[in-house]
């Protein structure tokens, strides 16, 4: 039981001493990907709703509004 808990405590000491550089890890890689994003925005897609090709797209509002009536 006594090598068990030496074990675990090895176990804790290490997490405690390694958990700050995982999170600047992490963090660094958000901000990269942030910067990133923000040197090429993609551009705007119009809100609709796939729908079969050959039809005409429907806008998000009015589908709502469809979706809303037959709900009542």
């Amino acid at each position: 039981m006594a090598t068990f808990l030496n074990y675990l405590v090895v176990l804790a000491l290490f997490v405690l001493l390694t958990l700050p550089s995982f999170l600047g890890h992490a963090r660094d890689r958000r901000i990269d990907r942030q910067l990133r994003q923000a040197e090429n925005p993609r551009p705007r897609q119009p809100e609709t709703i796939r729908s079969a090709p050959g039809r005409r797209p429907v806008r998000r509002s009015i589908a709502a509004d469809v979706l809303s009536s037959a709900g009542r």
